[in-house]
């Protein structure tokens, strides 16, 4: 296993990691941004306002998206342990 083999398989994974976390983290900033407009609009000034409808859309988020993460990370793995064999040489 050469240098350029570690350096793809570290690629991929944080490829993987990024295409999987991307859709929770928008989701979060959109309802971040979307309450924080609110609050400015209305000029109330709670910090703790925005936790739970954050919470909320990031558990709904993981709802619809969580099949798709799941099979992309076993994508990954199921990649990793087909070309096991080439990575022990």
């Amino acid at each position: 296993m050469t240098i350029d083999d570690v350096t793809a398989i570290a690629g991929d994974a944080l490829f993987t990691i990024i295409k999987c976390s991307a859709p929770v983290l928008l989701v979060s900033l959109i309802v971040g941004l979307i309450i924080s407009i609110f609050q400015t609009v209305t000029s109330i000034q709670e910090q703790t306002l925005t936790f739970v409808p954050k919470i909320l859309a990031i558990f709904l988020a993981l709802m619809l998206l969580g099949h798709w993460m799941l099979n992309n990370m076993v994508e990954f793995m199921m990649n990793l342990w087909n070309n096991f064999s080439m990575y022990i040489r």
